[in-house]
């Protein structure tokens, strides 16, 4: 997989916090399979298969509990047209780099060198000058991408990356991802809310993708990942993660106590999906869960109908399948 760092110095730009291509054609060849022309999505994490499904043309719910998925659902799923422009792009840059007294997000100097936790949370506060909310998101997906790639050097290389280059990154992403929004002529959402909410809400959804989240035992692992710098940086701090877990707390995506709890959680998110139609169901398989157990499980609501399974041990160290299931 192709890291931001060895992408930029290939003169393009990706996220280290995807999933490889191969899972990515993984999941669509499974869905080509299938029939439907709307989908709801409890966990997108990444929005690229919601992206590729609008070019399909299909409409599009995405939705997950973190921000930082919301927002970049929002620039790349929701937004059918707009795009930032030279102005913009000067608003947005305006004295990054120029350091204040104190930052206002503190955080991210748990995360970047003085320097660039000052560029961020400049850069932070100059998108909330931008009157549109698309744009904005776009902006802020931005950030991520180049925040993204300072964090994929290490002691190692970072003599590799050019002084001052979070700006370049910044341009980079806008006119190479973020320049020519789709519009598939349908309403396509993005979404903040609980899944057991989300899914209640698809009353007109043919297919339910649900891509299971990592069981989480003990802390969130998510806090000290590059994800998690992405949250603190939209939230503007670090405080807000017991509340997060607390409101998560009971239901699928949060901290468990044992693999059953986990399978309880998947059960009782499914019976809140038994009104739409067609659900996909992509599981991790990493040793915690296993393909029989979650078969098991989702049997218990409705008849499983196909097990599409990929070895993806070699790149990633764990293998991919998903169940498919039709009312």
């Amino acid at each position: 997989m192709i890291t931001a760092a060895t992408s930029f110095a290939q003169g393009g730009i990706s996220s280290p916090v995807t999933f490889s291509n191969g899972w990515l054609a993984f999941e669509l060849g499974v869905l080509r399979r299938l029939k439907f022309l709307s989908v709801g999505l409890p966990f997108t994490g990444e929005p690229d298969l919601c992206v590729q499904l609008k070019r399909w043309k299909v409409r599009v719910a995405a939705n997950d509990p973190m921000l930082w998925s919301y927002t970049k659902a929002t620039a790349l799923v929701e937004n059918c047209e707009e795009a930032l422009d030279e102005d913009d792009l000067a608003k947005i840059l305006d004295d990054a780099y120029v350091p204040r007294d104190d930052l206002e997000n503190a955080a991210l100097l748990n995360w970047f060198n003085e320097a660039d936790a000052c560029w961020f949370d400049n850069i932070r506060n100059n998108v909330e000058r931008l009157h549109s909310s698309y744009k904005r998101a776009l902006a802020l997906t931005a950030g991520m991408i180049a925040g993204d790639y300072a964090l994929a050097f290490n002691e190692d290389t970072r003599g590799l990356r050019e002084p001052f280059s979070l700006a370049r990154v910044f341009q980079l992403a806008v006119a190479e991802m973020l320049s020519c929004p789709y519009d598939n002529s349908l309403r396509n959402q993005s979404s903040n809310l609980d899944v057991r909410l989300f899914v209640a809400e698809r009353h007109h959804t043919d297919l339910l993708f649900l891509r299971l989240p990592t069981a989480v035992i003990q802390s969130d692992p998510v806090r000290t990942t590059v994800v998690g710098w992405r949250e603190e940086w939209l939230r503007g701090g670090n405080t807000f993660w017991r509340d997060l877990d607390g409101q998560r707390a009971g239901r699928l995506g949060s901290r468990i106590q044992s693999k059953q709890q986990y399978l309880d959680f998947v059960e009782d998110l499914l019976r809140t999906a038994s009104h739409i139609p067609l659900w996909a169901i992509a599981h991790t398989e990493n040793g915690f869960i296993s393909r029989d157990e979650l078969v098991d499980t989702v049997s218990r609501v409705r008849k499983v109908d196909a097990i599409y399974s990929k070895d993806f041990t070699d790149l990633l160290g764990v293998r991919g399948s998903i169940l498919t299931a039709l009312n």
